[in-house]
């Protein structure tokens, strides 16, 4: 019996089968405002996780009313990459950021473009877009004033 013929089969579907998963990742035009929001709040949990890690964020509204925002980054494969782990945001840390929010007003905002993060008391840079494939930042420096 000819192996190659096996060999080549199984190959093809390994591709045709793989490429869902590849595909799998979604997009997300038409999710986000164009606008950039800026919001500073306190930490109330990292969760160190894939496929996106998410801090939970406390923010005072206008208000002074507080409301709970989701800030979605990147994943822990890519924060380790870049130094952080578990502890690099803590419960009760000072944040200051900016992203896209969910055009739906939900209290979610996004950290994948035009963004950037720091400690709210320090101003320390934690983040950029870009950051992970060593691309320069696409958003202005934070002001933590």
């Amino acid at each position: 019996m000819n192996v190659r013929p096996v060999i080549l089969c199984t190959f093809a579907a390994a591709l045709l089968l793989g490429s869902d998963a590849a595909r799998a990742h979604h997009g997300d035009a038409g999710r986000y405002d164009e606008a950039i929001t800026r919001l500073t709040g306190t930490v109330v949990a990292l969760q160190f996780i894939n496929p996106h890690s998410i801090i939970i964020v406390d923010v005072a509204g206008e208000s002074g009313q507080t409301q709970r925002w989701q800030v979605e980054v990147s994943n822990a494969t890519g924060l380790a990459r870049i130094g952080w782990t578990r502890d690099t945001l803590k419960p009760g840390d000072p944040v200051t950021m900016a992203g896209r929010a969910v055009k739906s007003g939900a209290p979610y905002i996004n950290l994948s473009e035009n963004s950037r993060l720091a400690r709210g008391d320090t101003c320390e840079e934690l983040f950029h877009s870009g950051m992970g494939s060593g691309r320069e930042p696409d958003y202005p420096p934070l002001s933590c004033d």
